[in-house]
């Protein structure tokens, strides 16, 4: 589980809650329906306007994702393949893969295992990958424009639950106490559009941005290792273009592995 959505969510009604008490405003304040009608059916129907149905159907999934761990491959568990399977290959030949293939779990890296057992040219090899990649981050982009959009129409709306509200304190002038309840009520739709726009929306499309470009970059040194494997480089060669992918810190605890592999 993704633990820093849940707690961003929880930081965020605390801030604003204990903020209004500090303050001296009631919690009851907060009970408008008309507020949150204006500002969430409001919000949704802009995304309607803005998306078609087939990108509004992920949505489910898109809130599944900001709670859930990427399901990446590990990038020193994928270093250690490409070595073994570059060992191997020197060893026995390509073909010889054929039964280590059928035993990986991501789908992707085994489709283009697959192009490089079967003898596909390299250039159409990588022009496939390349493609499936750039598909997936256009889905992402997708993805995550909704939310993006949403946090721009959501604090619009408020203001939009301001004015109406206002119009309704125009209409109890003469009634000192409803014209304060009126007043109050506008505010409150200002105050859901702000927090839903960037505590909720923008912060959740940064959230999808940033594990699109994890998976891409891990995608891409699984690009990186098959073309590689398919040039016939030595285990050692790819090694080192491989190391490229993964952070300087964590480089130097895979030494110890790579010189017990090379011994």
């Amino acid at each position: 589980m993704e633990k820093s959505t849940a707690i961003g969510i929880i930081l965020g009604l605390l801030a604003v809650g204990v903020g209004m008490v500090l303050k001296g405003a009631s919690l009851s304040a907060l009970n408008n329906p008309a507020a949150f009608l204006i500002i969430i059916v409001g919000t949704v129907a802009c995304i309607f306007n803005a998306f078609p149905m087939e990108d509004i159907k992920k949505f489910p999934t898109l809130i599944k994702m900001l709670f859930r761990q990427p399901a990446l491959f590990p990038k020193e568990q994928l270093l250690k393949l490409f070595v073994e399977l570059s060992q191997t290959a020197r060893r026995e030949g390509i073909l010889a893969l054929e039964s280590r293939v059928t035993e990986i779990p991501d789908a992707f890296l085994r489709n283009g295992l697959s192009m490089v057992i079967d003898g596909l040219d390299p250039d159409f090899v990588s022009d496939v990958l390349d493609a499936e990649v750039q598909g997936m981050e256009e889905r992402h982009r997708t993805g995550a424009l909704i939310f993006s959009q949403a946090g721009s129409y959501a604090p619009t709306l408020g203001v939009l639950g301001a004015v109406v509200g206002l119009v309704a304190a125009l209409g109890n002038l003469n009634d000192i106490e409803k014209l304060g309840h009126s007043i109050a009520a506008a505010f409150i739709a200002t105050m859901l559009g702000i927090f839903t726009g960037y505590v909720l929306w923008h912060p959740f499309a940064n959230k999808l941005k940033l594990m699109s470009k994890l998976e891409v970059e891990n995608k891409k040194m699984m690009i990186e290792g098959i073309l590689s494997l398919q040039a016939g480089d030595s285990p050692t060669a790819i090694e080192a273009k491989l190391l490229v992918f993964i952070p300087q810190k964590e480089r130097a605890l895979l030494k110890p592995n790579a010189e017990a592999r090379n011994g």
